[in-house]
């Protein structure tokens, strides 16, 4: 009968081993990114998985599906909205027709160096940005950098604003970014990412905009042989989870996520900067030709109609210009 008892009893302390065990099973959370393997982005967030899995002893892990798995950018919004994707790094730009606030940062030359871009991004304006993604289902939780944007083409070397004229570019899609490229005479036309290398090599289009790292890991330095340093614009990465997602967890690991994803941007810096030497020599190496010394001042000049095209409500030109008194 003892023996009994006590089996009994080692049974039920196990079963209840079992059920405690399940109750406190891993939370996986899903990110995505357009970004290939390695790209600073997905670096940063699977360091962020790292801290997160740290400082909840394993109870929550993050699995990031990187060079587009889960759909572009733009797809990946919605799916984020709705809790199919718990997190999400995409580009500002990309947001702009979602949240209004992510408009000023993706502005032509509103940014005057990284150093100015850091200073927004660390301060009070850099949080109201995050803050006003809760209105749409979405927690921004921190601002990745993401170099400065300029020209890339299969044609020839752009020297002035005047080169430009009548030539096809990619942007993203925004109508920010469409209006940027008109205004400078060219065409603007707005793609998904991963389409971009074979519309070059085909000749739908001429060329397109982006970063250092971003020219080197797509690859498109293969088909666009000239790149002009016109450095138009610094439009970060904003990275966000599901509000559906974060309402299912407890307030202190909510606090967890949040500090984690603040505590990645260094490193994110830190990868960034290296990351840009790498892929510029990269590209420099493969042949392309660098258009350095371009007199910006005519880009800038063309961009009025921009600003007052966009910057129309009292947020967005308060914010504006609290963004070009920063230091």
């Amino acid at each position: 009968m003892i023996r009994t008892i006590a089996t009994r009893l080692a049974v039920a302390t196990a079963l209840a081993g079992l059920a405690s065990s399940a109750f406190a099973q891993e939370i996986v959370l899903r990110s995505s990114d357009t970004h290939p393997d390695g790209y600073p982005t997905v670096e940063a967030v699977e360091f962020m998985g790292e801290l997160i899995k740290e400082r909840t002893d394993g109870r929550i892990a993050v699995e990031v599906y990187h060079s587009a798995q889960l759909g572009e950018e733009k797809d990946t919004i919605e799916q984020t909205q709705f809790g199919v994707i718990d997190l999400n790094r995409v580009s500002m730009g990309t947001m702009n027709n979602v949240v209004e606030a992510t408009r000023a940062f993706s502005l032509p030359y509103i940014f005057r160096s990284t150093d100015h871009l850091h200073a927004v991004t660390d301060g009070p304006i850099g949080q109201e940005v995050l803050e006003s993604f809760a209105p749409h289902n979405m927690i921004g939780l921190a601002i990745y950098d993401a170099g400065f944007r300029s020209f890339y083409n299969s044609k020839k070397p752009i020297n002035s604003m005047e080169d430009l004229a009548g030539m096809k570019f990619r942007v993203i899609q925004s109508d920010v970014f469409v209006d940027m490229v008109n205004a400078l005479g060219a065409n603007a036309t707005p793609m998904p990412y991963g389409e971009v290398y074979s519309a070059i090599q085909t000749g739908v289009i001429d060329g397109a905009e982006n970063n250092w790292p971003s020219l080197e890991s797509s690859k498109h330095y293969e088909v666009a042989k000239y790149y002009t340093l016109d450095e138009h614009m610094s439009v970060p990465e904003i990275l966000v989870m599901s509000k559906m997602s974060w309402e299912k967890l407890t307030p202190e690991d909510q606090e967890i996520i949040r500090t984690a994803a603040q505590d990645s941007v260094a490193e994110m810096r830190k990868l960034w900067q290296a990351r840009e030497a790498e892929s510029e020599k990269v590209v420099t190496d493969a042949g392309v030709e660098i258009v350095r010394e371009i007199d910006k001042q005519p880009f800038m000049d063309a961009m009025k109609p921009v600003y007052e095209k966009h910057v129309t409500s009292d947020v967005l030109k308060d914010m504006v210009a609290r963004i070009q008194a920063t230091e």
